[in-house]
């Protein structure tokens, strides 16, 4: 798949031949998201031109809300992967900057969608709004279609148990563990990507040796003690108990990924491991000393690997 961080880069690559293009965030990339790049392929296929998915990075409500903004739940690197799995073309992502931020509704329509896209068909959720302020809507899109000669379609929301999937829906699951939901909601596991770095080696000399990742986000969307498999080591996935935290018991700073692979103990300093957090176990929690601790992570790696046999391996 294509990626382009820049208009011009993306009006080089797509030539004359115009896009299929849809619109939006895109964090998780949930079924809602999904439905809307199924359509897009469908037009795509049918106008003989690329599906491009075109968002940004940061995230807008990043730029504007950098201390508050929700948790990111894919990366720029995870969105691409997932995307790239869907049979996208192209990822159009700029940089969402004070001068985007800026960009009134006619330019946004002229620079981007017609400059760099050269726009054949748009398709946009039911709440996309675009430009300065947000002041743009469906009723702009329609007029510029008319004017340029692209179409546009509307998609519905996508529920599940009644519930409308959304990037917030999948974030409130996470927080309270239901990763029954999760999984539904975005088709396929959550998982955490990033490579491994090297620790305090504290686990080592308690009997549970980690693999620690950064997850290379402000906040995190998750935490606490969960049953996982891990791709990266080798062929296929391993089981084992990760935690994802900041650590109090040993006054760690900043949230860190642990991961212990069961029956595995080489170093994997520098690999790139995509953990798939399977069933959540329990919160995070402070212990009194290291024994305590212990006692607990037993308690926690049972517990994992009797979840992980209740559950198919993917």
């Amino acid at each position: 798949m294509f990626c382009a961080r820049t208009a011009s880069a993306m009006r080089a690559h797509l030539g004359v031949s115009g896009a299929a293009v849809t619109i939006g965030g895109f964090d998780g990339i949930h079924t809602g998201h999904q439905a809307l790049i199924a359509r897009v392929r469908e037009a795509a296929d049918r106008l003989g031109v690329p599906a491009v998915v075109m968002s940004f990075e940061p995230l807008p409500k990043e730029y504007f809300a950098r201390d508050t903004a929700p948790a990111r739940l894919t990366r720029f690197r995870e969105r691409f992967v997932v995307l790239d799995e869907l049979g996208v073309d192209a990822f159009f992502c700029p940089r969402f900057d004070a001068q985007l931020a800026a960009i009134p509704v006619q330019g946004f329509i002229d620079d981007l969608l017609m400059g760099a896209l050269g726009l054949r068909h748009l398709v946009i959720g039911d709440d996309f709004r675009f430009g300065h302020r947000a002041a743009g809507g469906v009723d702009d899109l329609r007029r510029a279609g008319a004017q340029h000669g692209f179409e546009l379609e509307q998609v519905g929301s996508v529920f599940l148990d009644d519930v409308r999937v959304s990037s917030t829906r999948v974030r409130e699951a996470l927080a309270r563990g239901d990763m029954d939901w999760v999984r539904r909601a975005l088709d396929r596991p959550y998982c955490l990507t990033g490579k491994v770095i090297e620790g305090q080696q504290l686990g080592r000399t308690l009997g549970y040796p980690t693999a620690n990742l950064r997850l290379h986000r402000r906040t995190s969307p998750v935490s606490g003690i969960f049953a996982v498999r891990v791709a990266g080591i080798g062929d296929g996935w391993r089981d084992g108990v990760a935690s994802i935290g900041t650590r109090p018991t040993v006054d760690g700073v900043g949230v860190l990924l642990e991961v212990h692979v069961f029956d595995f103990a080489r170093d994997l300093y520098g690999r790139r491991l995509e953990v798939e957090l399977v069933e959540k176990l329990r919160d995070e929690e402070r212990f009194d000393n290291l024994d305590a601790l212990v006692e607990q992570m037993n308690a926690d790696a049972a517990a994992a690997r009797a979840a992980l046999a209740a559950n198919m391996a993917p």
